[in-house]
């Protein structure tokens, strides 16, 4: 639990700093894949690296990081997966709804895992068989509220969607869900928020039938499975799995 507490410490600790640049001018790059970078997406880099050095000789993959090849990859056991701002495009609009993600991955299962979005303020956290909880007013040190979260939601039931990818094939999915479920009630949100929802009980479906990375959805999944909820991957049923030779990972469904 006192690295966990060290890890939710950081990810505030990079939040903090990503919203110094919040509503300042800066400029906004473009990545090989065509995606935003900003300054934001650095700072949280550089703070997040630092202060897990600190913990442990771990190596690192990062969205933000240096290309380390699948020949050295290969041969960890255990490793740090982060996504230092996830929702760049949501940074970029102002609309709140980008987060901090960090992962502590093992044997290419993830065993423990953060979320904060530091707009909102609300931190998201699992640890292998210890259960998901929700931090609110994670920033202070004083008004702080932890609850534990399940995916037990009740009523007409959700369908979060990505609010910046919404490819063909997911909709198509979503057609489908809805002839066999009828009425349905669909949530749009940022990054990896749409874990979050799931695993509070605030949405049934999570479908992303179009491409994510691994730094993508590796905190996510930890928290929503210990929320016991699921991130199976579409065509066969079984767990995302990490640290594969290509990073990019499955068409895969997040549910209740």
């Amino acid at each position: 639990m006192n690295m966990l507490k060290d890890v939710i410490e950081i990810a505030i600790g990079a939040g903090k700093k990503v919203l110094e640049v919040y509503d300042k001018v800066y400029t906004i790059h473009e990545k090989e894949d065509m995606s935003p970078l900003t300054v934001a997406d650095q700072i949280a880099h550089e703070h997040i690296q630092v202060e897990l050095s600190k913990l442990n000789s771990m190596p690192l993959l990062s969205e933000e990081g240096a290309k380390i090849p699948f020949t050295e990859r290969k041969d960890w056991s255990s490793f740090w997966l982060i996504d230092p701002l996830d929702g760049t495009k949501e940074f970029i609009k102002k609309n709140g709804e980008f987060t901090i993600n960090i992962a502590l991955i093992k044997r290419g299962t993830p065993v423990l895992g953060v979320i904060y979005a530091p707009v909102l303020d609300t931190l998201y956290y699992a640890e292998k068989d210890k259960g998901a909880y929700k931090l609110s007013h994670a920033g202070s040190s004083l008004g702080r509220r932890t609850e534990k979260i399940t995916t037990s939601p009740t009523g007409e039931k959700k369908v979060v969607i990505s609010r910046s990818h919404l490819s063909e094939a997911t909709q198509d999915y979503i057609n489908d869900l809805q002839l066999q479920e009828g009425n349905l009630e669909f949530v749009s949100i940022g990054s990896s928020l749409k874990f979050c929802m799931i695993a509070e009980g605030c949405a049934h479906y999570y479908p992303r039938l179009d491409p994510t990375m691994e730094w993508d959805t590796a905190a996510g999944q930890i928290i929503v499975e210990e929320a016991n909820g699921k991130v199976i991957v579409y065509d066969t049923g079984n767990p995302l799995v990490y640290n594969k030779e290509c990073l990019t990972n499955p068409s895969f469904l997040c549910s209740m």
